[in-house]
């Protein structure tokens, strides 16, 4: 009886009571569109990159697939720097916006990182920083979505 009623508190309470709006949700909506926009043009920019030649020499491939993840990784730093250069206007946004700067700078010091292994010939999969026992960019997925810039999400695809 005492379990039925907890059950049923608890999603009266979360149906009803509790807090709809995304935690990572900043007020400057202004602000969020535009890093969309950037974030947007970046992608189409990024997609370009991909390459789908065949290529047999594992040394080249290798070489080939760091190359590309460089440069979609020095876009998405510019797209970066483009987007922090304005701070939102909202006290959430200046408070988070600085802190999910600084988890995406550390994405792409990853992404650099398995790059530099590619060249040395480790074809180890991708691996990248945690933060509260979550990949850094599950973090920067959820920033993206939660401010409706879904660009700005991390790229899934590291040779992109």
């Amino acid at each position: 009886m005492v379990g039925g009623v907890a059950f049923a508190a608890f999603w009266t309470y979360a149906l009803f009571f509790a807090s709809k709006e995304a935690r990572n949700r900043i007020g400057d909506d202004e602000w969020a569109q535009r890093a969309e926009g950037i974030c947007a043009e970046m992608d189409a920019e990024r997609l370009q990159l991909a390459d789908y030649r065949r290529i047999d020499d594992e040394v080249t491939l290798l070489a080939e697939r760091a190359d590309t993840a460089d440069r979609a990784t020095d876009l998405l730093e510019g797209a970066l720097d483009d987007i922090t250069a304005v701070t939102p206007s909202d006290d959430k946004g200046i408070a988070l916006v600085p802190m999910w700067e600084d988890e995406y700078r550390q994405f792409l010091t990853d992404r650099r990182a398995y790059a530099e292994r590619l060249r040395e010939g480790d074809d180890d999969p991708f691996t990248e920083t945690a933060v509260d026992g979550l990949p850094v960019s599950d973090r920067l997925r959820v920033f993206a979505n939660d401010n409706r810039m879904p660009s700005c999400a991390p790229p899934n695809d590291l040779s992109q």
